[in-house]
């Protein structure tokens, strides 16, 4: 194609049309530059008023408070078993049964010992058996007699010595007579009063303390092996069977009051500092979701002490539990209420900004520029904090910006949903 037949082209004969086109783009580009927004988008939050709490997360485990444990006094079987996991029981109700023989034996033997004990006890108060009491005592009339025998026999001799008709050869005979006689009187009497000696009196009373100590002991093995509950409540445990040996020492039941059960809460050192008693206690468990018992902190620990992997305090509280759902040795989750302060100014966390300490929020005026202003806080929490000063109700506070650009004081901005 030659030069002449290009000329003859659609835009060699409407060279306006290409200048047209031209300036069309121009002035769409331009209007392009003219509308771009330089402006960062942004989260934003409302400064509004609610309910606000700080508060303590953390674990717990529940206990009984009034709880009854059953032991194996002796080495026995299971005789009987009367309940299950599970019942509720009166006081005074039986509950299990251990077998009984050897101990009843032991109690019998035990018996014998105090009643012969007791007779030895009896015959050191009287001075001997009832017997030798008995002849003890005619010993005594007897020697009694016989010295006052002698001493009339010495007085009739000393009434014929004055007249020459007894000599002082019978004189002296009949006094040693009655001596004699007075030394045997004198010895009966003290084996009447002081027939044992110190260490006997001793023995006996070891002995006796003995006996009493070993029937007293015989019979409490015996009343451990009928087992009764000692008030109402739920039976939670018999790791026992019927049948089977126990050694002692062996738990056998335990029951347990669980209309009021004590949460032991783990409170993580940093936090101990934050309680104090009588603040709000929520526990829940995971096996009945949706569900809260209340209570609150009965005391503030007044330790430190490694629980686990964990430097923790421990409080405790004592929640109704009158449906019995809540079990012990469960573990249950512990929000312990430090503060909470109903109709506060609030601001999400993430709003909140430090500089030296010293809070601000970035507030959002003017259509959409960033102010700073700087707050005073009051209490917070994972989510929320309480705005004492600094910004007003209803004020709108960048969280941050959605292109991960830094948020300055004077910024323009635009809210994104």
């Amino acid at each position: 194609m030659n030069q002449n037949a290009k000329k003859t082209g659609f835009f060699g004969r409407q060279p306006w049309v290409l200048w047209a086109v031209g300036a069309i783009v121009a002035v769409i580009l331009l209007a392009s530059f003219a509308s771009r927004d330089d402006s960062v988008p942004v989260f934003a939050a409302t400064v509004a008023r609610k309910t606000i709490r700080s508060v303590i997360s953390t674990n717990g485990k529940v206990e009984p408070v009034q709880n009854f444990e059953a032991h194996a006094p002796t080495g026995t079987t299971v005789k009987r078993i009367l309940v299950k996991e599970g019942d509720h029981v009166k006081k005074g109700q039986l509950l299990v049964e251990l077998d009984a023989a050897s101990a009843r034996s032991q109690a019998a033997q035990a018996l014998a010992q105090v009643r012969t004990s007791d007779a030895d006890m009896n015959a050191l108060e009287r001075g001997g058996t009832q017997e030798e009491v008995l002849t003890l005592d005619a010993q005594l009339v007897k020697a009694r007699a016989d010295r006052d025998a002698a001493q009339r026999n010495l007085d009739a001799l000393t009434r014929l010595q004055q007249s020459g008709a007894a000599s002082p050869g019978e004189i002296r005979m009949a006094q040693a007579q009655l001596t004699t006689a007075d030394a045997q009187v004198k010895l009966l009497e003290s084996k009447q009063t002081k027939r044992y000696s110190s260490p006997e009196v001793a023995r006996f009373q070891a002995q006796h303390s003995q006996a009493r100590s070993a029937y007293i002991a015989a019979e409490d093995v015996l009343s451990q092996l009928v087992i009764r509950a000692p008030f109402n409540g739920v039976v939670y445990a018999v790791p026992v069977r019927q049948g089977t040996y126990v050694n002692p020492g062996d738990l056998v039941l335990q029951e347990a009051d669980l209309s009021k059960v004590l949460v032991r809460s783990f409170v993580d050192e940093p936090d101990v500092a934050r309680l104090a008693a009588g603040e709000k206690i929520e526990v829940t468990w995971d096996a009945m979701p949706g569900r809260t018992w209340e209570g609150t902190v009965s005391a503030v620990p007044s330790a430190v002490k490694l629980h686990g992997t964990r430097n923790v305090g421990e409080t405790t509280c004592t929640v109704a539990n009158p449906d019995f759902k809540l079990l012990p040795n469960v573990n249950v989750g512990v929000t312990i209420v430090t503060a909470q302060h109903d109709n506060a100014l609030t601001v999400p966390r993430e709003a909140l900004r430090q500089d030296d300490g010293a809070p601000y929020v970035y507030q959002i005026v003017n259509n959409g520029e960033l102010s700073r202003r700087s707050v005073q806080i009051s209490i917070s929490n994972l989510t929320q904090a309480e705005i004492t000063d600094g910004v007003p109700e209803g004020a709108q506070v960048a969280l941050g910006s959605t292109n991960s650009k830094p948020l300055h004081d004077k910024l323009a901005v635009k809210i994104v949903h």
